[in-house]
């Protein structure tokens, strides 16, 4: 390139140098190998993934009841994950005293004070979608250390400056022992990500080999629907008063139109509960608008 003329190639690569390109694995509809797509029957895909939410609310309940140090739940967004398990918790602790759950985005000095404030046998921090623990190595240090299957969990954060408990006004110590319980909920395989390699795979197995691991096992379209169909049936839609009848047009409207619906998920469904509800005349109409794309 001649002297003084503008190189936009390299502007580009300096205008993305700067932006963090996440590593990180979502779960993707329709990833199983084809081979094994007509391997189970609707019967069998049912009772796996009964199975599957049964023993999630089995472990999270031991997580609440101290008796495991810690539980990752994995599996594609809006089909249940977090509901099972709020559910456990507002039984076992309607007043919120006990426990907390953070979503979204965590920083390493916010993660060493929530682990201090619930540092306490008995007590249950849940982190639901917040992935971004998983991409820094001050959190992941520190996760390792919380999550590992020793007698005395001990961590440390090093820090220039005193960190503050603001309810207590009490200064953090730069290191504690947490008797405590960590659950992670969230949207990543981290079984595809170990499996492909890279920076955070060793990590990833790290947390997998310290906690107890249940990867729900959606990876099909048909998997997410007849997800959809348990749920439906178990009342999510007749608790927002809907009639049979209106409950099977839903469910017959997905199915005919999966291809061309925005996203798997329970929130669809409760859409699509909404408008024929509204309207149940003009219902497919507004359906196809709205929660659908190329039609």
């Amino acid at each position: 390139m001649p002297k003084g003329v503008y190189d936009r190639s390299k502007a580009k690569k300096r205008k993305d140098a700067g932006v963090p390109r996440s590593p990180l694995k979502m779960f993707e509809l329709d990833s199983m190998p084809a081979e094994k797509l007509t391997q189970e029957t609707d019967s069998q895909i049912n009772r796996k993934l009964r199975d599957r939410f049964e023993v999630l609310e089995v472990m999270t309940q031991a997580a609440l009841g101290g008796d495991i140090n810690s539980l990752i739940v994995s599996g594609p967004a809006g089909l249940g994950k977090s509901f099972t398990v709020e559910k456990c918790l507002e039984e076992w602790d309607p007043q919120e005293k006990k426990h907390t759950v953070i979503r979204g985005y965590v920083k390493a000095t916010g993660l060493f004070k929530t682990l201090f404030q619930y540092r306490n046998k008995g007590q249950v921090i849940v982190f639901d979608d917040s992935d971004s623990l998983f991409l820094d190595d001050s959190t992941l240090a520190m996760l390792k250390a919380v999550c590992d299957s020793t007698d005395r969990r001990r961590v440390s954060y090093l820090a220039e400056f005193n960190m503050v408990d603001e309810r207590t006004a009490q200064v953090i110590p730069r290191q504690f022992q947490f008797d405590g319980t960590i659950v992670f909920i969230s949207n990543l395989d981290f079984d595809a990500i170990a499996d492909k390699g890279g920076k955070l795979a060793p990590h990833l197995q790290a947390m997998i080999s310290r906690s107890h691991y249940i990867d729900l096992a959606m990876k099909t379209r048909r998997d997410y629907l007849i997800r959809m169909k348990q749920v439906i049936k178990e009342g999510l839609l007749s608790k927002r008063g809907l009639s049979k009848s209106q409950e099977r047009k839903v469910v017959r409207f997905i199915e005919k139109n999966q291809d061309y619906i925005r996203e798997f998920s329970l929130r669809i469904a409760i859409k699509l509960g909404d408008l024929i509800k509204r309207n149940e005349r003009t219902f497919e109409k507004m359906a196809k608008v709205t929660c659908c794309k190329g039609l």
